[in-house]
């Protein structure tokens, strides 16, 4: 039987040089808190696991560099809130997003992740073990028993699971100690299963048909139009022309695709050639703005707040330190 935390996290965390950091209390004494070495960046990754079922992890640090890193992830259903992060997913590809919630199914491929410099990951999340979700839960409920991976597959990635938002908040804000720590963790990863299981229940009526060949084609070609003119205005009509679809086919086989609506892929693909620019070029806020297609600076500001979990000005502060 595996310890989470000793067999699998605590030589991950060292090989990515984050030490054990005992007497840092700042997000609870029930788990332990791990510092990253200065060399490599600033902060900290603090993790409470119980044996083989779960494991709670915060996230509070940045890189000094561009990090690229893979994971073999153990066997595990995971959820977390991303509050600020900057970075892309490269299995598949994905931008990350403050403010979504993010489901990762662990033990089949390995996770590749780009981290951007001088930005803050903060996130807390939620990860179960095969012990948890198939044999405590099985003899638990052995005449309702489900099995939750499909369910934390629906997931994907959404800023629209405010249930789940609040569980991880008081997870995150939590200080008790001892048996209460244990047996409030215990009772928040049971909720956030349940919440899990439940939003894929809600959604189930909502069977999709399957895109045609020829559907996938049409919306590969809106896409790459969309990438080479994001920053130009892109009337719906404009792009069902394009695909050849009628409009609501278009907003509807493009999500079904994507997993975003066509204004959150151009606002992504917006807010990612922004964070170059705040990086590596000396142009004002109003600038960029205009630049990746807002006329309104303020506008732009707190689509990128939502977007990075900063503002403009905090981002490339950050990101030149």
């Amino acid at each position: 039987m595996k310890d989470i935390i000793e067999d699998i996290y605590r030589p991950m965390l060292s090989e990515r040089g984050f030490s054990p950091n005992p007497g840092n209390q700042r997000y609870g004494r029930a788990g332990l808190c791990w510092k990253l070495s200065e060399d490599m960046g600033e902060g900290y990754y603090w993790i409470y696991g119980q044996k083989n079922l779960f494991d709670i992890k915060i996230h509070d640090f940045y890189f000094h560099e561009d990090s690229f890193m893979e994971f073999d992830l153990p066997e595990c259903l995971n959820i977390t809130q991303f509050e600020s992060i900057s970075g892309e997913e490269l299995s598949p590809y994905r931008r990350l997003t403050a403010g979504c919630i993010k489901s990762i199914i662990g033990g089949y491929t390995p996770y590749k992740i780009l981290i951007h410099k001088k930005i803050p990951i903060c996130s807390i999340g939620i990860e179960i073990m095969p012990a948890y979700y198939e044999d405590y839960l099985k003899k638990q409920y052995p005449g309702e028993y489900l099995n939750p991976h499909d369910a934390f597959a629906h997931v994907g990635q959404t800023t629209n699971f405010p249930e789940m938002a609040r569980l991880l908040s008081q997870v995150k804000n939590y200080r008790g100690e001892g048996i209460s720590a244990r047996l409030f963790y215990e009772a928040k990863v049971a909720e956030a299963v349940s919440l899990v299981v439940e939003r894929q229940k809600k959604c189930a009526f909502k069977q999709e048909v399957k895109l045609s060949l020829q559907d996938v084609k049409q919306i590969e070609t809106v896409t790459s139009y969309i990438n080479d003119h994001f920053a130009f205005d892109l009337p719906l009509i404009r792009l069902s022309r394009i695909a050849c679809m009628g409009t609501t086919k278009l907003k509807s086989c493009f999500k079904q695709f994507h997993g975003y609506t066509i204004t959150e892929y151009i606002q992504q693909r917006r807010m990612s050639q922004a964070e170059h620019l705040l990086s590596s070029t000396n142009l004002t806020i109003g600038q960029i703005a205009q630049t990746v297609g807002y006329v309104s600076a303020s506008r732009f500001a707190e689509l990128f707040r939502l977007s990075t979990g900063l503002l403009p000005g905090e981002y490339r502060k950050m990101a030149l330190r």
